[in-house]
């Protein structure tokens, strides 16, 4: 895992000083700290940041193969593959990231398609002034792009571009609000005026400077209504298969790596498929635990499943002052903002792990590609049975908080509804919605900006080609069955490992964020209330009384919702350094 980053430039445009690219190397430092490197091509310059995992010795970047110069952050896991059709001999390095620039070679702008990983690549040829920026299919790795008079610059994070001068720290109104309400932003536009997305499976074509064109590659497979349904046993057949697949390629790995473990279903089938591979050494696993009374709790359920298995497990017990303490760091290594509070327990564990390991497997995209959320289940049912559209409601909805009420923050959310209406059914449909924004803008992001901040790489088995081809053609019988989701990984789970009891009532993995607040309600809320930002949005009274309430459970969401936009606004917006802990840096 890495970071890059640089710049293409106009013909007669002058290139940028070395100064912008040390600006930002720095700026990417956390996600390759094994060292930096620099390529100054002509009217094109690239910076890469190296974590190092695959080849230690010999996979630095850039590589080179004829006219073309690529850096890539991420994991390409079919690179044997790769090497075996095109020959050993053709490569360098033993770097899976050589496997792109040769595919290059040979197929042109189309070489994306024939890559499975996570990356997000930059591949410039020098003879056509041409650069390709590649991300991949599901949105694993980030790639984002700003305009500026002489270019174009590119990096792994936005703060990258704001660090090193090439974009304004302003912000658009509408995200804004999309934040508020959704505890995300949507689609290609950033929170940034000029920052945009590199979309999930997007090739970017860039000419002298200049987008010319795009390509896309969906991260699900296209699934024809007349194709005849999988019974039970030949998914359960095909599922375990896939999974297992998965799972032994995203260990390949030449540095030691480990398991999130949550106690739910989607980590479990990842630590069942682990244990099934043969290792010369035991799993590493890690499960969160909340210092408080009505916080629900599965890292008994979690650790007894690791002991199952003989894995060597660890339980990071997270505590109110620890969040305190370490909340505006949090939050600053979310320059694409998340306000989703999970941001607090995976920070906490990628700091706990990074000691041990440099490559985290965790359960991502399980509830999206299996039906695992419980609005799936009311998306489709009739309303007057209680079905409800999703995210139909935004957080400050009925609050009587914010000065205006936002009217547009659902319109990515309705592009996205659009967009899935050719979807096999209307519950994949609505899974749909989910792949192509709730998955990329909040889950990965916070996956990414939360490991990455420790200088760790998070690998997605769940979140795989071979995955998603036999969870996309289920039908609907064998996603959700009465009140179950995700209702094949829980039979294949049964198979393999009935110790962890995939049909038992879960507790779920809450963050008591709401009731952390609710303690220190007067001191946070006079804090939050008297910040610029918010008085502009909210009126300081109502935010006060919010955070005293804060014990309630929509309230406890919006209140850490402001509490979290607050400080994003600090360190990204003002561009002012975490000063000490929430209430230190709330106070300057």
């Amino acid at each position: 895992m890495c970071g890059i980053g640089g710049l293409v430039y106009t013909r007669g445009t002058s290139p940028k000083p070395q100064d912008v690219l040390d600006r930002m190397a720095a700026a990417l430092k956390h996600r390759g700290p094994d060292g930096a490197h620099f390529a100054r091509l002509p009217h094109a310059d690239l910076v890469h940041t190296r974590l190092s995992i695959i080849d230690l010795a010999g996979g630095d970047q850039p590589l080179s193969a004829g006219t073309g110069t690529l850096i890539a952050n991420g994991e390409i896991y079919n690179d044997p593959q790769i090497r075996h059709q095109i020959g050993q001999s053709h490569f360098k390095t033993g770097s899976d990231c050589e496997s792109p620039l040769l595919l290059w070679e040979r197929n042109g702008t189309d070489y994306a398609r024939g890559l499975r990983g996570m990356y997000a690549i930059a591949l410039y040829d020098s003879a056509q002034e041409e650069l390709l920026l590649s991300r991949d299919p599901f949105g694993i790795k980030p790639l984002y792009v700003t305009e500026f008079d002489g270019g174009l610059a590119f990096a792994s994070e936005p703060g990258v571009l704001l660090a090193a001068g090439l974009a304004p720290r302003t912000m658009r109104t509408s995200a804004r609000d999309e934040l508020l309400q959704l505890q995300f932003t949507t689609g290609r536009e950033t929170i940034f005026n000029t920052i945009h997305r590199v979309m999930p499976g997007e090739t970017v074509r860039v000419v002298q400077g200049r987008i010319l064109d795009r390509q896309h590659c969906s991260a699900l497979p296209d699934v024809q209504p007349d194709q005849p349904p999988l019974g039970e046993e030949d998914a359960l057949h095909r599922l375990d298969a896939a999974l297992m697949n998965s799972v032994q390629a995203h260990e390949r790995s030449d540095v030691p790596f480990g398991l999130f473990l949550s106690g739910g279903i989607d980590s479990a089938s990842l630590l069942t498929a682990m244990a099934r591979l043969p290792r010369p050494e035991k799993l590493r696993t890690w499960t969160a635990v909340f210092e408080a009374s009505n916080a629900a709790d599965e890292a008994d359920a979690a650790a007894e499943l690791a002991r199952s298995v003989q894995a060597e497990h660890e339980t990071v017990q997270i505590t109110a002052p620890m969040v305190w303490d370490h909340l505006p760091a949090i939050v600053a290594c979310m320059d694409d903002p998340v306000a989703d509070y999970a941001i607090i327990p995976t920070w906490f564990l990628a700091r706990k792990a990074a000691a041990d390991v440099r490559v985290i497997l965790s359960g991502e995209g399980g509830d999206e590609l299996f039906c695992g959320y419980g609005r799936y289940r009311s998306a489709i049912r009739p309303w007057w049975r209680g079905g409800r559209r999703m995210w139909r409601r935004g957080m400050f909805d009925g609050l009587n908080v914010l000065r205006t009420q936002p009217a547009d923050w659902r319109d990515g959310i309705m592009a996205a509804e659009v967009n899935a209406s050719t979807a096999p059914s209307r519950l994949a449909a609505a899974q749909a919605v989910d792949c192509a924004e709730w998955l990329p803008n909040d889950l990965l992001i916070k996956l990414d900006r939360c490991l990455m901040a420790h200088g760790l790489e998070g690998r997605t088995p769940l979140l795989d080609p071979v995955v998603a081809d036999i969870a996309w053609r289920l039908p609907d019988t064998l996603r959700v069955r009465g009140d179950k989701g995700k209702w094949l990984l829980r039979r294949w789970l049964e198979q393999h490992c009935p110790a962890a009891r995939p049909f038992a009532p879960k507790q779920g993995f809450t963050v008591p964020i709401g009731a952390w607040i609710a303690k220190e309600g007067e001191r946070l809320g006079s804090l939050v209330a008297q910040q610029d930002c918010i008085q502009e949005i909210a009126r300081p009274d109502r935010v006060r009384a919010l955070f005293q309430a804060a014990g309630g459970r929509k309230t406890g969401h919006a209140a850490w919702t402001l509490l979290f936009y607050a400080l994003w606004h600090r360190t990204h917006i003002r561009g002012l350094a975490p000063a000490g802990d929430v209430f230190e840096t709330l106070s300057q």
